[in-house]
This record gives structure tokens, C-alpha cells and sequence, in this order.
């Protein structure tokens, strides 16, 4: 069992994005031809035959509405694939999404304010959700964060963020 929650997009952030993104774009939904996109929504690898979309996200700008917070220049928006229509969310599991071993993912740490405390590179190891487990209790070890944010590194792509518990 995961010690920390990785959290999807959520669902009220997913009916604007299916609309307008975070770039102020149209979503353009259209069907899948292969598999193996991460969608964010319900955190999984997606199936040929899916309608999926490719939207801009500004994850720290939404939990910054959520909070308060004020991220300013630390505020950036990326591309993530979404399902063009809901889907209900992540199903219960016991793995953190998208570990695959041997994949970098970089986790940024992130202040009550919104601004980037320190991050870390992590290399997937053997059993993936003993290495996320031992750098989200790294990062949460410092009382100034509140927010992790799991990217990859081949991509810079937002996968997922874990709350302080």
C-alpha cells in the first residue's frame, strides 16, 4: 500500500479543461490510435480506441486558487493527456501511477506561498513505490512543504501531485 496519495486532476479542473485549457486553447479531443499516453485523470496508461485529448495544465495555479497561495513566476502550464469525456477517476491501487523501473521522475517541493523549496531526481528503482514512499517522506520531513509535484524528466510532464498528510 502507497503511504502518501498521488492525486489525479480533479474533477471540477477536468470539465474546464475539456472546454478551454490552461492556455486559453479549445480541447481538441480525438481517438487514440495507440496506447500507453499517462492520462492524468484517472492515472493510467490509455488504450487504442480511447477519446483522449492533449491539454495545457497549470497544476500550482489550480491548487493556488484552492489555497490562497501565490505562486507567481513558479506558475507554469505543461501538456498532460486527459480523456476527452469523464471517466470517474483513478481506480483504487496499491502502486503509484506511471512507475515503471529505471524511469526518472523529478519531484518538485512546493511552500504554503506557492514558491519551490528544493526538489530531488529519483530513479525508479526495483519496487517503485518504496522509492517514491522514501523521497515524498524525504520531502516531507521539512515542514515548509505542503505540495509535491511528480514530473518526468524525459518530458517535464506533470504526472501527478501528493499533498502534506
Amino acid at each position: 500500500m502507497n503511504t502518501y496519495f498521488a492525486r489525479p486532476i480533479a474533477p471540477s479542473a477536468l470539465a474546464r479543461l475539456r472546454v478551454t485549457d490552461d492556455a486559453g486553447r479549445a480541447c481538441v479531443p480525438y481517438t487514440a490510435t495507440d496506447g500507453g499516453h499517462p492520462l492524468r485523470c484517472c492515472l493510467r496508461l490509455s488504450e487504442p480506441g480511447e477519446r483522449i485529448a492533449l491539454v495545457s495544465y497549470a497544476p500550482l495555479r489550480r491548487w493556488a486558487a484552492e489555497t490562497g497561495a501565490t505562486p507567481g513566476a513558479y506558475d507554469e502550464q505543461g501538456p498532460v493527456f486527459i480523456h476527452a469525456e469523464d471517466c470517474g477517476g483513478p481506480a483504487p491501487s496499491e502502486e503509484y501511477p506511471f512507475s515503471r523501473t529505471g524511469a526518472l521522475r523529478t519531484l518538485r517541493r512546493y511552500d504554503t506561498a506557492g514558491r519551490i523549496v528544493g526538489g530531488r531526481l529519483l530513479e525508479l528503482p526495483e519496487t517503485p513505490a518504496e522509492g517514491f514512499d522514501k523521497a515524498l517522506a524525504e520531502a516531507f520531513a521539512d515542514p515548509a512543504v505542503a505540495l509535491v509535484h511528480v514530473r518526468a524528466v524525459e518530458y517535464g510532464c506533470f504526472h501527478f501531485e501528493v499533498r502534506r498528510p
